[in-house]
């Protein structure tokens, strides 16, 4: 730990051992989106500035939240399980298929990742509605944001509700039994960016009794899922391990991000995707 004794600046995760052997630190960098790891009280509650990649992982977060939508409203998961024999199944998948022209996107967290989904969304046609905890500011495809006391209002009118925002105290189990009782009985929970939103045995649950419609997670509670969740048979649930967050652009992104940061630093002028770390993003 000698060598971070005179840091400044740590591009990278620092855990509370290597926060307490870097005594002249004034700004780390992460290098994920998500930033719970960092929350612990020393460096929360220190004058250590903390940035990250928020806002520059929307789109393809995005991309494979659409891809997985699909893959239930199209039956093509269907498709790949039936294997050769799905041309035995055309007429059962063919009663099944949704087209999502004039649908509802109801939209939980109107960051990048949220905005991301709305151009989607508006471009197979959807209309948008979004929450937010804070007053953020609209876009082209989401006229208003509501504040989250019109969550459940959202759910209400949503055909496909996208999680869209981060892990926070606030934000931990926000789908739970009641947020599922609010759903349409024919709409589709999508969630991409944190598992820990969505509260697992509710969820199986609205599932099992057809309280909604399906899921399409990149991303669930306790990772990985064990062997025995009863999300791998459910045939109204489409998995991805965990891997919405890869893209060819990513790592270029976030080190370009640094670097500019590290610019402005010098220039003591102010950084980009700076975290509240009492929010938590």
């Amino acid at each position: 730990m000698e060598h971070v004794l005179d840091a400044e600046v740590i591009f990278g995760f620092v855990p509370k051992s290597l926060f307490d052997a870097a005594p002249n630190l004034r700004w780390v960098h992460a290098i994920a989106s998500g930033v719970d790891a960092f929350l612990y009280s020393e460096f929360v509650e220190s004058d250590v500035l903390l940035t990250s990649e928020k806002g520059l992982v929307g789109e393809h977060l995005a991309d494979h939240a659409f891809g997985l939508l699909l893959m239930l409203t199209r039956q093509l998961a269907t498709a790949l399980r039936y294997g050769s024999d799905s041309w035995n199944h055309r007429l059962e998948m063919r009663s099944q298929e949704i087209e999502l022209t004039g649908a509802t996107m109801g939209i939980v967290g109107f960051g990048g990742t949220g905005r991301a989904m709305a151009k989607r969304a508006a471009a197979f046609g959807m209309d948008c509605l979004a929450v937010d905890r804070d007053a953020v500011p609209t876009s082209r495809e989401v006229k208003k944001v509501w504040l989250m006391d019109q969550f459940r209002a959202l759910l209400n009118k949503s055909d496909v509700v996208s999680i869209c925002c981060p892990l926070t105290r606030e934000t931990e189990k926000l789908f739970d039994t009641r947020a599922f009782a609010a759903m349409k009985e024919t709409a589709i929970l999508v969630n991409v960016p944190r598992g820990e939103v969505m509260e697992e045995h509710a969820l199986i649950a609205a599932l099992r009794s057809h309280e909604i419609a399906g899921a399409a997670l990149d991303v669930v509670p306790q990772e990985p899922l064990p062997d025995a969740s009863h999300l791998w048979s459910m045939p109204n649930v489409v998995m991805s391990p965990h891997t919405a967050g890869a893209s060819q652009f990513r790592a270029q992104r976030n080190m370009d991000r640094f670097v500019s940061n590290l610019e402005r630093m010098i220039k003591d002028e102010p950084l980009e995707g700076i975290i509240d770390k009492a929010l938590g993003y």
